[in-house]
Protein backbone atom coordinates (compact mmCIF):
# COMPACT_ATOMS: atom_id res chain seq x y z
CA UNK A 1 0.00 0.00 0.00
CA UNK A 2 1.98 3.34 -1.03
CA UNK A 3 -0.85 5.78 0.48
CA UNK A 4 -4.00 6.08 3.56
CA UNK A 5 -6.61 8.19 3.27
CA UNK A 6 -6.65 10.21 6.44
CA UNK A 7 -8.85 8.62 8.43
CA UNK A 8 -8.00 6.31 11.50
CA UNK A 9 -9.24 2.92 10.46
CA UNK A 10 -10.53 0.34 12.52
CA UNK A 11 -8.91 -3.61 11.45
CA UNK A 12 -11.88 -4.68 8.59
CA UNK A 13 -10.75 -1.36 7.48
CA UNK A 14 -7.06 -1.84 7.57
CA UNK A 15 -7.69 -5.47 5.59
CA UNK A 16 -9.96 -3.73 2.82
CA UNK A 17 -7.26 -0.94 2.21
CA UNK A 18 -4.28 -3.53 1.84
CA UNK A 19 -5.82 -5.13 -0.61
CA UNK A 20 -4.37 -2.47 -3.15
CA UNK A 21 -1.14 -4.29 -2.87
CA UNK A 22 -3.15 -7.33 -4.92
CA UNK A 23 -4.53 -5.07 -7.87
CA UNK A 24 -3.50 -5.24 -11.21
CA UNK A 25 -2.48 -1.93 -11.43
CA UNK A 26 -1.05 0.79 -8.74
CA UNK A 27 -3.74 2.49 -6.73
CA UNK A 28 -1.64 5.30 -5.08
CA UNK A 29 1.96 4.72 -6.13
CA UNK A 30 5.07 6.78 -4.59
CA UNK A 31 5.75 9.05 -7.56
CA UNK A 32 2.03 11.06 -6.74
CA UNK A 33 2.05 13.99 -4.91
CA UNK A 34 1.34 12.54 -1.37
CA UNK A 35 -2.64 14.65 -1.81
CA UNK A 36 -3.01 12.69 -5.00
CA UNK A 37 -2.03 9.77 -2.63
CA UNK A 38 -4.17 10.42 -0.14
CA UNK A 39 -7.50 10.88 -2.20
CA UNK A 40 -6.64 7.92 -4.24
CA UNK A 41 -6.98 6.13 -1.46
CA UNK A 42 -9.52 7.25 0.06
CA UNK A 43 -11.56 6.61 -3.07
CA UNK A 44 -9.68 3.01 -3.61
CA UNK A 45 -11.13 1.93 0.05
CA UNK A 46 -14.36 3.03 -0.61
CA UNK A 47 -14.84 1.20 -4.28
CA UNK A 48 -13.04 -2.05 -2.40
CA UNK A 49 -15.44 -2.18 -0.09
CA UNK A 50 -18.24 -2.07 -2.01
CA UNK A 51 -16.99 -4.74 -4.54
CA UNK A 52 -16.31 -7.05 -1.32
CA UNK A 53 -19.59 -6.36 -0.01
CA UNK A 54 -21.48 -7.45 -3.62
CA UNK A 55 -18.96 -10.60 -3.85
CA UNK A 56 -19.21 -11.04 -0.11
CA UNK A 57 -15.71 -10.80 0.88
CA UNK A 58 -15.76 -8.70 3.48
CA UNK A 59 -13.50 -9.12 6.51
CA UNK A 60 -14.83 -11.95 9.30
CA UNK A 61 -16.03 -10.41 12.37
CA UNK A 62 -18.97 -8.75 11.53
CA UNK A 63 -17.26 -5.24 11.86
CA UNK A 64 -18.11 -3.65 8.38
CA UNK A 65 -21.90 -3.95 8.82
CA UNK A 66 -22.07 -2.87 12.65
CA UNK A 67 -20.72 0.22 11.13
CA UNK A 68 -23.80 0.19 8.29
CA UNK A 69 -25.97 -0.01 11.75
CA UNK A 70 -26.85 -3.88 9.78
CA UNK A 71 -27.87 -6.61 12.64
CA UNK A 72 -25.28 -9.10 12.61
CA UNK A 73 -27.59 -11.96 11.46
CA UNK A 74 -28.25 -9.93 8.18
CA UNK A 75 -24.50 -9.65 7.78
CA UNK A 76 -24.77 -11.93 4.67
CA UNK A 77 -27.61 -10.27 3.28
CA UNK A 78 -25.89 -8.10 0.37
CA UNK A 79 -28.41 -6.84 -0.95
CA UNK A 80 -29.57 -5.16 2.86
CA UNK A 81 -25.74 -4.38 2.92
CA UNK A 82 -25.92 -2.76 -0.38
CA UNK A 83 -28.77 -0.88 0.44
CA UNK A 84 -27.36 0.51 3.94
CA UNK A 85 -23.80 1.32 2.45
CA UNK A 86 -25.27 3.28 -0.69
CA UNK A 87 -27.50 5.25 2.20
CA UNK A 88 -23.95 5.93 4.49
CA UNK A 89 -22.61 7.30 1.02
CA UNK A 90 -24.92 9.61 1.11
CA UNK A 91 -24.22 11.19 4.31
CA UNK A 92 -20.88 12.08 2.48
CA UNK A 93 -22.18 14.49 0.83
CA UNK A 94 -25.10 15.75 2.84
CA UNK A 95 -22.70 18.10 4.81
CA UNK A 96 -25.14 19.74 7.24
CA UNK A 97 -26.69 16.08 8.12
CA UNK A 98 -24.99 13.36 10.43
CA UNK A 99 -21.46 11.95 9.73
CA UNK A 100 -20.84 8.50 7.95
CA UNK A 101 -21.23 5.44 10.33
CA UNK A 102 -18.21 3.82 8.21
CA UNK A 103 -14.95 5.07 8.89
CA UNK A 104 -13.86 4.65 4.91
CA UNK A 105 -16.54 7.03 4.39
CA UNK A 106 -16.14 9.15 6.69
CA UNK A 107 -12.38 8.86 5.45
CA UNK A 108 -13.77 10.20 1.80
CA UNK A 109 -15.06 13.49 2.80
CA UNK A 110 -11.99 15.64 2.64
CA UNK A 111 -11.41 13.68 -0.59
CA UNK A 112 -15.31 14.82 -2.20
CA UNK A 113 -15.53 18.18 -0.85
CA UNK A 114 -11.22 18.78 -1.66
CA UNK A 115 -12.38 17.86 -5.36
CA UNK A 116 -15.73 18.76 -5.52
CA UNK A 117 -16.53 14.87 -6.75
CA UNK A 118 -20.36 14.32 -7.64
CA UNK A 119 -21.90 10.90 -6.33
CA UNK A 120 -22.59 9.79 -9.66
CA UNK A 121 -19.60 7.70 -10.04
CA UNK A 122 -20.12 6.41 -6.24
CA UNK A 123 -22.98 5.34 -6.99
CA UNK A 124 -22.53 3.64 -10.27
CA UNK A 125 -20.35 1.63 -8.53
CA UNK A 126 -22.81 0.67 -5.94
CA UNK A 127 -25.09 -0.20 -8.61
CA UNK A 128 -23.27 -2.36 -10.43
CA UNK A 129 -22.66 -4.37 -6.99
CA UNK A 130 -26.57 -4.46 -6.63
CA UNK A 131 -26.63 -5.83 -10.42
CA UNK A 132 -23.95 -8.62 -9.45
CA UNK A 133 -26.71 -9.70 -7.36
CA UNK A 134 -29.71 -9.72 -9.75
CA UNK A 135 -27.92 -10.48 -13.04
CA UNK A 136 -25.72 -13.47 -13.47
CA UNK A 137 -25.22 -13.52 -17.41
CA UNK A 138 -25.32 -11.33 -20.28
CA UNK A 139 -27.02 -12.20 -23.18
CA UNK A 140 -25.41 -9.12 -25.57
CA UNK A 141 -21.41 -7.34 -25.86
CA UNK A 142 -23.96 -4.24 -25.24
CA UNK A 143 -25.63 -5.78 -22.27
CA UNK A 144 -21.75 -6.20 -20.94
CA UNK A 145 -20.70 -3.20 -21.78
CA UNK A 146 -23.59 -1.30 -20.05
CA UNK A 147 -22.26 -2.72 -17.13
CA UNK A 148 -18.72 -2.17 -17.44
CA UNK A 149 -20.16 1.78 -17.99
CA UNK A 150 -21.28 1.09 -13.75
CA UNK A 151 -18.54 -1.04 -12.80
CA UNK A 152 -15.09 0.04 -14.19
CA UNK A 153 -15.85 3.72 -15.89
CA UNK A 154 -16.28 5.60 -12.80
CA UNK A 155 -12.67 4.82 -11.59
CA UNK A 156 -11.32 6.76 -14.51
CA UNK A 157 -13.23 9.17 -13.89
CA UNK A 158 -12.66 10.06 -10.30
CA UNK A 159 -9.01 9.60 -10.93
CA UNK A 160 -9.31 12.47 -13.84
CA UNK A 161 -11.09 14.20 -10.99
CA UNK A 162 -9.35 14.00 -8.33
CA UNK A 163 -6.22 15.17 -10.65
CA UNK A 164 -8.56 17.99 -11.83
CA UNK A 165 -7.94 16.98 -15.84
CA UNK A 166 -11.51 15.94 -16.76
CA UNK A 167 -12.72 17.33 -19.90
CA UNK A 168 -15.10 15.01 -22.01
CA UNK A 169 -12.87 13.70 -24.76
CA UNK A 170 -10.71 12.50 -21.67
CA UNK A 171 -13.71 11.18 -20.16
CA UNK A 172 -14.25 9.14 -23.57
CA UNK A 173 -11.36 7.82 -23.19
CA UNK A 174 -10.69 6.53 -19.64
CA UNK A 175 -14.01 4.89 -20.78
CA UNK A 176 -12.77 2.82 -22.91
CA UNK A 177 -9.66 2.25 -20.92
CA UNK A 178 -11.66 1.19 -18.16
CA UNK A 179 -14.07 -1.23 -20.05
CA UNK A 180 -10.86 -2.78 -21.55
CA UNK A 181 -9.58 -3.04 -17.92
CA UNK A 182 -12.94 -4.31 -17.21
CA UNK A 183 -13.44 -7.15 -20.02
CA UNK A 184 -9.68 -8.21 -19.80
CA UNK A 185 -10.35 -9.17 -15.29
CA UNK A 186 -13.35 -11.37 -16.63
CA UNK A 187 -11.28 -13.39 -19.24
CA UNK A 188 -9.13 -13.13 -16.46
CA UNK A 189 -11.62 -14.58 -14.13
CA UNK A 190 -13.92 -16.75 -16.24
CA UNK A 191 -12.82 -19.91 -13.48
CA UNK A 192 -13.91 -17.71 -10.65
CA UNK A 193 -16.54 -16.22 -11.90
CA UNK A 194 -18.15 -19.21 -12.41
CA UNK A 195 -17.78 -19.90 -8.60
CA UNK A 196 -19.79 -17.60 -8.07
CA UNK A 197 -22.65 -18.20 -10.20
CA UNK A 198 -21.74 -15.25 -12.69
CA UNK A 199 -20.76 -15.38 -16.22
CA UNK A 200 -19.37 -12.17 -17.92
CA UNK A 201 -19.04 -13.66 -21.84
CA UNK A 202 -21.90 -12.93 -23.66
CA UNK A 203 -24.05 -15.39 -24.51
CA UNK A 204 -24.71 -14.78 -27.73
CA UNK A 205 -20.71 -15.03 -28.50
CA UNK A 206 -20.96 -18.44 -26.53
CA UNK A 207 -23.17 -19.59 -28.79
CA UNK A 208 -21.48 -18.72 -32.13
CA UNK A 209 -18.41 -20.07 -30.75
CA UNK A 210 -20.25 -23.16 -30.14
CA UNK A 211 -19.36 -22.98 -25.85
CA UNK A 212 -21.85 -24.32 -23.04
CA UNK A 213 -21.27 -23.51 -19.66
CA UNK A 214 -19.94 -27.17 -18.89
CA UNK A 215 -17.03 -26.19 -20.95
CA UNK A 216 -15.92 -23.58 -18.63
CA UNK A 217 -15.91 -25.98 -16.02
CA UNK A 218 -13.47 -28.14 -17.32
CA UNK A 219 -9.88 -27.81 -16.07
CA UNK A 220 -8.78 -26.58 -19.60
CA UNK A 221 -10.41 -24.82 -22.36
CA UNK A 222 -10.65 -26.58 -25.44
CA UNK A 223 -10.55 -25.29 -29.03
CA UNK A 224 -13.94 -23.80 -28.95
CA UNK A 225 -12.82 -21.74 -25.79
CA UNK A 226 -9.99 -20.76 -26.68
CA UNK A 227 -11.08 -19.06 -29.58
CA UNK A 228 -14.24 -17.76 -27.16
CA UNK A 229 -11.48 -15.88 -25.46
CA UNK A 230 -9.23 -14.62 -27.86
CA UNK A 231 -12.19 -12.83 -29.67
CA UNK A 232 -13.45 -10.78 -26.28
CA UNK A 233 -9.79 -10.13 -25.89
CA UNK A 234 -9.16 -8.53 -29.29
CA UNK A 235 -12.25 -6.49 -28.32
CA UNK A 236 -10.46 -5.62 -25.08
CA UNK A 237 -7.32 -4.85 -27.31
CA UNK A 238 -9.30 -2.05 -29.27
CA UNK A 239 -10.76 -0.64 -26.63
CA UNK A 240 -6.91 -0.30 -24.91
CA UNK A 241 -6.05 1.02 -28.36
CA UNK A 242 -9.50 3.89 -28.45
CA UNK A 243 -8.38 5.03 -25.12
CA UNK A 244 -4.47 5.20 -25.52
CA UNK A 245 -3.98 8.34 -26.57
CA UNK A 246 -5.47 9.68 -23.03
CA UNK A 247 -1.57 9.56 -21.95
CA UNK A 248 -0.65 11.25 -24.24
CA UNK A 249 -2.95 14.33 -23.41
CA UNK A 250 -1.64 14.68 -19.93
CA UNK A 251 1.84 15.57 -18.29
CA UNK A 252 3.65 14.35 -15.68
CA UNK A 253 3.58 12.05 -12.56
CA UNK A 254 -0.30 11.67 -14.09
CA UNK A 255 1.22 10.44 -17.45
CA UNK A 256 3.21 7.77 -15.72
CA UNK A 257 -0.12 6.49 -13.51
CA UNK A 258 -2.21 6.53 -16.89
CA UNK A 259 0.58 4.71 -18.86
CA UNK A 260 0.16 1.95 -15.77
CA UNK A 261 -2.83 1.26 -16.46
CA UNK A 262 -3.01 1.02 -20.31
CA UNK A 263 0.66 -0.62 -19.97
CA UNK A 264 -1.42 -3.28 -17.12
CA UNK A 265 -3.86 -3.84 -19.71
CA UNK A 266 -1.79 -4.70 -22.73
CA UNK A 267 0.39 -6.90 -20.41
CA UNK A 268 -2.20 -9.06 -19.32
CA UNK A 269 -3.52 -9.24 -22.71
CA UNK A 270 0.19 -10.92 -23.48
CA UNK A 271 -0.37 -13.43 -20.30
CA UNK A 272 -3.93 -14.42 -21.95
CA UNK A 273 -2.13 -14.98 -25.67
CA UNK A 274 1.12 -17.20 -23.86
CA UNK A 275 -1.33 -19.23 -22.22
CA UNK A 276 -3.07 -20.24 -25.86
CA UNK A 277 -5.58 -18.16 -24.26
CA UNK A 278 -6.43 -21.17 -22.12
CA UNK A 279 -7.73 -19.06 -19.07
CA UNK A 280 -9.71 -21.73 -17.05
CA UNK A 281 -6.65 -23.41 -15.20
CA UNK A 282 -6.20 -20.07 -13.82
CA UNK A 283 -5.64 -16.41 -14.33
CA UNK A 284 -2.98 -15.55 -16.52
CA UNK A 285 -0.78 -12.59 -15.12
CA UNK A 286 1.72 -10.55 -16.51
CA UNK A 287 5.31 -10.75 -15.72
CA UNK A 288 6.68 -7.78 -13.96
CA UNK A 289 9.67 -7.16 -17.05
CA UNK A 290 6.44 -7.78 -19.40
CA UNK A 291 4.44 -4.98 -17.52
CA UNK A 292 8.00 -2.47 -17.55
CA UNK A 293 8.39 -3.65 -21.28
CA UNK A 294 4.72 -2.16 -22.13
CA UNK A 295 4.86 0.73 -19.65
CA UNK A 296 7.94 1.85 -21.79
CA UNK A 297 5.97 1.45 -25.09
CA UNK A 298 3.16 3.51 -23.98
CA UNK A 299 4.66 6.46 -22.66
CA UNK A 300 6.96 6.11 -26.01
CA UNK A 301 4.04 6.60 -27.65
CA UNK A 302 2.27 9.30 -25.95
CA UNK A 303 5.56 11.36 -26.14
CA UNK A 304 5.18 10.94 -30.18
CA UNK A 305 1.55 11.76 -29.75
CA UNK A 306 2.13 14.52 -27.04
Amino acid sequence: MTGTPRVHPDSSSRTTLDKAADENFPVAPFFLPRAWRDDLMAVYGFARLVDDIGDGDLAPGGADARHLGVEPARADDRVAMLDAFEADLRRVFAPDGPAPRHPLLRGLIPTVRRRALTPGPFLGLVAANRQDQLVRRYETYDDLLAYCELSANPVGRLVLGITGTATPERIRRSDAVCTALQIVEHLQDVTEDLGRDRVYLPAEDMKRFRVTEADLTAPTGNASVRSLIAYEAERARLLLAEGAPLVGSVHGRLRLLLAGFVAGGRAALVSIAAAGHDVLPGPPRPTKPRLLREVGAVLRSAHREG
